[in-house]
């Protein structure tokens, strides 16, 4: 065989193997070790009684009032997989085919001017149905559009319930199933279209988390966010907020408990996301098939909003078509520049999860709506706004395809804390006046109710169409960025002529400290004991051991172990940070 004999037959070697590689990309993967999703015997579905007050609340008093009418996009499609309650649907919004069953995910815009979802699935064939999940596949889809229809380009790796998120410096990573995937060089999303992209661009890190001897015994995280400094927020599954200072591990647990409200609910599946105004927070409870919204100055202190963030019957496109998905999980959203919600899609199942079963005619899609972005507001006043405040001044800026000087029905506008402003109350309109392409809104500070606990302030109205605006503003003298001191447990030790406590004390904020105060209180009420300290100026991510010392009194501490420890940092954002397991006793 000659030189050239032997080039032809290779490369028609070559082709005759390049499809069946191509094809083996998109099969799925083969996951040896994992067993099948058994259910438990809890009830599926649990009616929730909602608040009273709550049918009190006005158009934009909740988040759900956000979402809007879902475009007509492609073909209204009969034949399709699903009961009747979501047929006809429009099938090009979103992910979804007749061979798999979709499961989470989230879109970005790529630098290509494509949307890029990272989402995961299964065969519908699959043994077990909807209880195959936990052996699905990541795979990567595109779309010339934010709402769909996605295609699947590539299969990734196995893992569930994947997160796409941006580092500050441009680069993407994706979080799923125990590991991060962080873009080792600036290509972009593009790159997963690629064989091999992942393993050539994309470098794998474990996921690391250290549970800084808090109770947590959660494995992962279910939400990202991004602060200023381009540190990451990272939320568990049912609560827990950690820290990393590069997005992909290691990840500190800050919370001695979760964050989510004390109320009844099953939750799961959050979503967290900053924007120029506050950070906000989503989580479902999956068993009452509704969510809840909450918001926050920093990320970690959190206010519940009155109100449902989402629930089954939101399905409904601009002609009228309504589709009553059983219910809807794992929340992700997208942003515009400012942070602002533009869209959120979920994990959409058209049965109970029990009922969902391999070859039939049920399944499971991504489904994407569009929401209502709030307006650009900024309060002018220069002191702090408070019961003595007799006005209050309100810029409502301009964009695209708003103008506030003509378009607002002034009459309706109310401006104030989120609780007043929700039922229509809050402060009145009293003047307005123009400033370039701006509106000065000059609301009757009387009774605004704004105390030092309020970080925001929210606009409620109408349009002269009839249609709700709302907004929020942050608020005059508020501190946005604030240390954040963390104590691990005290350590208790006897020392010569008396005692000694040792308390590791680390800065997660993104500014320094000031000298601080620091109490560690034994005991219960009635019979406590207090040692005192004080922690130097720690710059962010610094730690130290602040050690204090109790002489002529080797046994104070001695039911330290019994009792619960309380370690009170004494700054303004800080709440009490409470240990009540068995605590360290050095002898």
């Amino acid at each position: 065989m000659n030189k050239k004999t032997f080039l032809i037959n290779l490369i028609i070697i070559v082709m005759s193997v390049l499809p069946m590689v191509t094809q083996a990309q998109n099969k799925p993967i083969v996951q040896k070790g994992v067993e099948l999703q058994s259910f438990t015997s809890r009830p599926m579905v649990v009616e929730r009684d909602r608040p009273e007050e709550w049918k009190d609340l006005v158009p934009g008093g909740q988040f759900m009032d956000r979402f809007q009418p879902m475009p007509v996009q492609g073909k209204l499609i009969y034949n399709t997989w699903g009961n009747k309650e979501v047929l006809p649907r429009y099938t090009d919004n979103g992910l979804e085919d007749e061979d798999y069953s979709y499961w989470g995910g989230n879109s970005l815009l790529g630098k290509d001017g494509k949307y890029h979802m990272i989402g995961c699935r299964w065969l519908e064939s699959a043994k077990g149905g909807h209880k195959y999940w936990p052996l699905s596949d990541v795979v990567h889809a595109v779309s010339t559009n934010l709402l769909g229809p996605y295609k699947v380009t590539r299969t990734l790796f196995p893992g569930h319930n994947p997160n796409l998120m941006q580092l500050k410096d441009g680069r993407y990573f994706i979080k799923s199933s125990g590991k991060f995937f962080v873009e080792s060089s600036k290509k972009g999303l593009s790159s997963l279209k690629e064989i091999r992209g992942l393993s050539k661009y994309w470098e794998e890190y474990p996921l690391i988390k250290d549970n800084r001897e808090r109770l947590c015994n959660e494995k992962g995280f279910m939400g990202f966010v991004m602060r200023e400094d381009g540190s990451f927020f990272g939320l568990t599954r049912h609560g827990f907020i950690a820290v990393s200072k590069t997005g992909y591990s290691p990840y500190k647990i800050l919370t001695e408990k979760r964050v989510y409200p004390r109320i009844e609910g099953r939750f799961e599946d959050p979503v967290i996301w900053r924007t120029n105004i506050q950070y906000h927070l989503i989580m479902n409870d999956w068993q009452g098939r509704m969510a809840y919204h909450m918001r926050s100055k920093d990320g970690l202190h959190w206010k519940l909003d009155d109100g449902t963030a989402y629930e089954p019957g939101i399905g409904i496109t601009e002609d009228g078509i309504v589709n009553k998905w059983n219910k809807y999980e794992v929340i992700r959203l997208s942003q515009d520049k400012y942070g602002r919600a533009i869209s959120v899609n979920f994990a959409a199942i058209d049965t109970t999860k029990k009922e969902d079963l391999e070859n039939d005619n049920h399944s499971s899609k991504v489904v994407f709506f569009p929401l209502k972005k709030g307006k650009l507001l900024s309060v002018l006043n220069a002191k702090e706004l408070n019961m003595r405040t007799n006005e209050i001044m309100v810029k409502i800026k301009a964009e695209e395809g708003f103008n506030p000087q003509t378009d607002l029905d002034l009459s309706s506008l109310k401006f104030g804390v989120s609780e007043e402003v929700n039922f229509g109350r809050g402060c009145s309109l009293i003047q307005s006046k123009k400033m370039g392409n701006d509106l000065i809104l000059i609301f009757d500070g009387a009774n605004n109710k704004f105390t030092k606990e309020h970080f925001a302030g929210k606009l409620i109205g109408k349009d002269k169409k009839g249609d709700f605006v709302f907004g929020y503003s942050r608020l005059p003298n508020v501190n946005y960025l604030e240390p954040l001191l963390s104590a691990m447990p005290a350590k208790f030790s006897r020392i010569k002529n008396g005692a000694q406590v040792e308390v590791e004390v680390q800065n997660f904020g993104q500014v320094s400290s000031k000298e601080t105060s620091i109490k560690v209180i034994v005991g219960k009420t009635g019979n406590v004991e207090v040692i005192q300290g004080k922690i130097p100026v720690l710059k962010p991510y610094e730690k130290t051991i602040v050690k204090m010392t109790r002489m002529n009194d080797r046994t104070w501490f001695k039911d330290a172990s019994k009792n619960q420890v309380i370690i009170q940092i004494d700054t303004p954002s800080q709440k009490a940070e409470t240990f009540t397991r068995e605590q360290i006793i050095l002898e």
